[in-house]
């Protein structure tokens, strides 16, 4: 019988280098409909945002003179703003949790991370662009346009663990 206690794995407390999942083309473009949805959620919750906040200002500011319907909309704004920055926060969080990266939350662009020629990069796509059909390299920020065939001759296709 051996005496060595039973241990986890990585028992020494040293975190885990998180794997980036690599995406390819067919895959983000099957991921898009998804994608989509949760940009939109963002694009949306950013506009509220961006109307809301200079609302709450000026109200604030008048607090000591506001009638009584402008405290009541001064609440009510403080309330909206809750609940956007948490449906802005639920939904950069489901993407993360795809693996998808948010690269603009104003303009809707994310990217999906994959390597071409070896090299990081990422297809891109914009809010409102019905298809993935743009990449760069990642650290660049000029989108490229996909070849006309649909397909990058050196993009590493999606990997799991224990697959070849």
């Amino acid at each position: 019988m051996s005496s060595t206690p039973n241990r986890a794995g990585n028992s020494a407390g040293k975190p885990r280098r998180k794997e980036v999942t690599t995406l390819d083309l067919p895959t983000a473009r099957q991921m898009l409909p998804l994608v989509r949805s949760i940009v939109s959620d963002i694009v949306s919750s950013r506009g509220a945002l961006s109307r809301l906040v200079p609302e709450q200002e000026r109200l604030e500011r008048h607090r000591r003179d506001l009638v009584w319907q402008e405290r009541q909309r001064r609440y009510q704004v403080s309330e909206e703003i809750r609940t956007a920055e948490t449906a802005l926060t639920n939904a950069s969080a489901e993407l993360t949790a795809l693996g998808i990266g948010l690269v603009d939350a104003d303009a809707g662009e994310v990217d999906f991370p994959t390597r071409i020629n070896g090299r990081p990069a990422a297809y891109s796509w914009k809010y409102g662009e019905d298809a993935v059909s743009h990449w760069h390299y990642t650290g660049e920020e000029q989108r490229r346009p996909v070849a006309v065939d649909g397909d990058q001759p050196s993009a590493t296709p999606i990997r799991f663990r224990g697959t070849p």
